[in-house]
């Protein structure tokens, strides 16, 4: 009888080791990020730097700490060509997750593919990041617990590009009378931005002048003849893509000094200003992010991952450039959202409900930046439930026929201004949708 009670303790022992070991071994695991990615098309420029720095920041984070507290990051890419339709199929085919990984979070760098999948996000309880775009009314977490437009909706943008023309002025003040054009992409990207600016011309007294580019932008030529008939004071290009240098080229021909051109968020990288040549010299555009590889984490992504002959570009001369940064700055802001959420959920994959928890609670001080070594890379960000946004700053930076120089500091977005604007349209939205908007004095 003691040598039965000794085998059947030893078993129990052998037993309880085993599933120890097992639990040890899925406690770790993996966490998948869906990418519904463009390679090809129009605008495979911005999708190839932005998901390749997304990449490249995923693999640095596996190969340097071994994931997110044990745990494993993992994607798959769907193309889209930057086509909705495409998006929302990717979507649906990803948003599952993949071999046992739940998704964190969807990323789509598309405005219309951001629209398309909104609802569904939000009933799927998927993260939707749409980083330095989509809707902007999406800011106001309360009705839009599930969408977080990072660092820079599209207001706040052209809110920033207002003030600095101001500055350059000699004050807001000083904006009376004088002539402002935009050409925007013909796009809900593109146009989203007119009631603001017109608002703005409003408040400050100048004249607004705005023409519409067909997309994607080849043909520009019967705009820019009315902008050498407007004479406008400044001109902000709202582009994307091949819109951009042949902006530049059509501003030169008409004889539009480049260096009264300011470009948006998606009017600023390398890709928009080098193709133009010489008309390109002194274009200014906003930035949320430099580009330049003397930050530690780019450093880090360097040495681990592109020096290994791991490096998701297919030219390593785009290494540290604006569209290779971004993506760099969104792997940083998708990571610490799921580390943050481990901190309240446990350290083990995670739904994307959890993972929202930790996105509507990023908040990078300087200390923080530097512990990641994205000091002067990423700006200071605090979201919480009723924001959804974080940052609403930009620098402003010049093509000198080379590369970006940045020649300011940071511009902050009149947010006070904006806010009610944007709580109008969220609530709006909320009541057309049978919505009840969260009370953000009870989130935690």
């Amino acid at each position: 009888m003691k040598n039965h009670l000794h085998t059947l303790k030893g078993a129990v022992v052998l037993a309880l080791g085993l599933a120890a070991a097992s639990a040890t071994a899925q406690a770790g695991g993996e966490q998948y990020f869906p990418l519904q990615s463009y390679r090809v098309g129009p605008y495979a420029a911005g999708g190839t730097g932005f998901f390749g720095g997304f990449i490249d920041y995923l693999q640095y984070v596996n190969l340097k700490e071994g994931g997110v507290n044990g745990v494993k990051l993992t994607w798959s890419e769907c193309e889209t060509e930057y086509v909705v339709e495409k998006g929302v199929e990717c979507y649906e085919r990803l948003k599952k997750g993949l071999n046992g990984a739940p998704a964190a979070a969807t990323n789509p760098l598309s405005v219309g593919i951001a629209y398309a999948t909104l609802e569904r996000s939000t009933a799927d309880k998927l993260p939707l990041i749409t980083i330095n775009h989509g809707r902007t009314d999406s800011t106001d977490g309360s009705v839009f617990p599930y969408v977080f437009p990072l660092q820079l909706n599209p207001y706040s943008e052209v809110s920033a590009i207002i003030n600095y023309i101001g500055q350059k002025s000699g004050g807001l003040a000083k904006l009376k009378g004088k002539k402002i054009a935009v050409l925007y992409h013909g796009s809900p990207y593109g146009k989203e931005t007119n009631p603001i600016l017109e608002l703005l011309s409003k408040k400050y007294g100048f004249q607004l002048v705005s023409l519409e580019v067909p997309h994607p932008g080849n043909e520009q030529q019967s705009q820019w003849l009315t902008i050498r008939q407007q004479k406008p004071d400044w001109v902000i290009l709202r582009g994307w893509g091949v819109m951009n240098p042949v902006a530049l080229k059509t501003a030169q021909k008409t004889g539009y000094p480049a260096d009264h051109i300011i470009g948006n968020i998606w009017s600023n990288s390398e890709e928009d200003a080098a193709p133009a040549g010489a008309a390109a010299k002194g274009f200014i555009s906003i930035t949320t992010h430099p580009s330049g590889t003397q930050f530690p984490v780019l450093q880090g992504i360097k040495k681990t991952v592109l020096d290994a002959g791991k490096g998701n570009l297919a030219d390593a001369k785009r290494f540290g450039t604006v569209y290779y940064n971004l993506g760099v700055v969104n792997g940083i802001l998708n990571v610490e959202a799921v580390r943050l959420a481990q901190a309240k959920f446990g350290k083990k994959p995670l739904t994307g409900e959890q993972v929202r928890w930790g996105f509507e609670h990023l908040h990078f001080d300087d200390k923080r930046l530097k512990e990641v070594g994205a000091l002067g890379l990423l700006q200071p960000l605090q979201l919480s439930c009723a924001d959804h946004e974080g940052g609403g700053a930009v620098r402003f930076q010049q093509w000198d026929g080379q590369q970006w120089k940045v020649i300011s500091p940071w511009v902050q977005a009149d947010r006070k201004l904006l806010r009610p604007i944007i709580e109008d349209s969220s609530h709006k939205y909320a009541k057309e949708k049978g919505i009840t908007p969260r009370d953000c004095s009870k989130e935690s």
